[in-house]
């Protein structure tokens, strides 16, 4: 049955979506937001109101509409002029929505006197146009060099930037070499002779970075840094090049396009040059880090050769024949022991026969006893002399090994050797020997001092 009612408007209040005057705004906020752009508007300020919290609240219109506006504290120190009701004035602001009141309004983020409006718009469209290039792309900007052996600033030689440039230099690293290139800072033909300049500079190659400064001013004065030829030269040159136009609150196209940009000729100066007393802090420690690691290496070194002349020591054949010899006397200890036990055994192996023997009374028994005593001390012979005969032969072999390895039988067989007399190396090469010099040769049974009278097979 049809009641009168759309479908769109439904009859249930669980159908229906019901906003609240909050929710209603923050949507509204929300969208305004995300539909416009960061703006530039211009208007007549009136209805001018600054409480103490630093903010500025107006109205900004023109002969047909009015919207309400707000800037705060934070931007409104960054003004370089001092607004007033019935002043024309240039905004850039975003579209915004007061929810508390649901007021449309503007949340201003930076504003200039109108009469700079064409100048803005031309900075922004050739801003866009050097953009859209990819002058501004940081893949184009050049590091600049770690240290600079010459600086160049290109400024006008009377203004404020070059002595705080210079002033800079003077207090961080007053060795660095500076060249100045004296040019019109503004002007109607500062920006030609800034682009030639620059390029002047780029070609002599004097200089391995160069600073463009000068100090602030309103937009008019700056013009000269916002025109293209600046910007293409910047972008030509060679040589990185740091940008210090205004003070940190100005931007120009100079900035942009420069391979660095700094807020003040202050900020330029310190990032050209390094910190000379951080410098020589630096070189104090690498000079005890450098102390530090050579006394660790002559420690490790040293420590590396006593190890090697211990090792040379433990390997000499000295050294080996005395580990040999001590050998010997080892196993001579132990065959006499070893002999010293055969012997007490038999001893008391005879004591106990012969108290057997006692204890038999009978001559037979007595005799037979008598018989096995000679027996034993014959066995008990032969097996000593043996036991010495294979003890004695064991001993030769070992001192012949000993001998074997010995220097002196090398010497023994009809080898010699010979040193420098005064000089403990031994000679391998005649090439080592001079005529005239006198040789100490060690025999298998002495040695004989003899003088060098020629040399046979020195091919040299």
């Amino acid at each position: 049955m049809d009641n009168g009612m759309s479908d769109e408007f439904p009859n249930t209040a669980s159908q229906r979506e019901i906003y609240s005057v909050s929710r209603l705004n923050a949507e509204v906020r929300a969208v305004l937001g995300g539909s416009f752009p960061l703006l530039w508007v211009e208007g007549e300020i009136s209805n001018l109101a600054s409480p103490r919290s630093g903010h500025l609240y107006f109205t900004l219109k023109d002969a047909n509409a009015q919207v309400r506006c707000a800037m705060f504290r934070m931007r409104r120190q960054l003004l370089r002029f001092v607004p007033d009701n019935g002043a024309r004035v240039l905004v850039r602001a975003r579209v915004n929505l007061y929810e508390p009141r649901g007021d449309f309004q503007l949340t201003v983020e930076g504003m200039e006197p109108a009469g700079d409006g064409a100048l803005r718009q031309a900075f922004e469209a050739l801003k866009a146009k050097l953009a859209a290039e990819g002058l501004f792309s940081a893949e184009r900007k050049q590091p600049l060099p770690a240290f600079v052996r010459q600086l160049g600033v290109i400024t006008s030689p009377s203004g404020a930037a070059i002595r705080d440039v210079l002033s800079v230099l003077g207090r961080r690293f007053a060795a660095m070499p500076v060249v100045i290139y004296p040019v019109a800072v503004q002007g109607a033909n500062a920006a030609a002779e800034i682009a030639a300049m620059l390029r002047q500079a780029d070609r002599r190659g004097e200089c391995d970075l160069l600073i463009l400064t000068r100090g602030g001013g309103s937009l008019e004065d700056l013009q000269a840094f916002n025109e293209e030829p600046v910007a293409r030269a910047i972008a030509e040159a060679r040589t990185p090049i740091i940008s210090a136009v205004g003070h940190e609150i100005d931007f120009t196209i100079a900035d942009f396009v420069a391979d660095m940009r700094a807020a003040t000729p202050s900020a330029a100066a310190e990032a050209a040059s390094p910190d000379g007393e951080a410098l020589r802090r630096r070189v104090d420690d690498l000079g005890r880090q450098l102390a530090g690691a050579m006394a660790g290496r002559h420690q490790r070194l040293a420590g590396r050769v006593e190890e090697l002349r211990r090792r040379l020591f433990l390997q000499h054949p000295a050294q080996r024949l005395q580990q040999r010899q001590q050998r010997v006397d080892e196993l001579e200890a132990r065959l006499r022991r070893a002999m010293a036990g055969q012997v007490g055994q038999r001893r008391q192996r005879l004591d106990a026969a012969a108290r057997r023997v006692a204890l038999d009374a009978p001559r037979r028994q007595l005799a037979q006893s008598r018989r096995q005593v000679a027996d034993l001390r014959q066995r008990i012979g032969r097996a000593m002399s043996r036991t010495l005969v294979t003890s004695r032969e064991r001993l030769q072999a070992k001192g012949r090994e000993l001998h074997a390895v010995s220097p002196l039988a090398t010497l023994d067989r009809g080898y010699s050797i010979t040193r420098r007399e005064g000089d403990e190396r031994i000679l391998r090469s005649v090439v080592d020997i001079r005529p005239g010099e006198r040789l100490r040769t060690r025999l298998g049974d002495g040695e004989v001092v003899s003088r060098v009278e020629k040399k046979i097979g020195d091919e040299s």
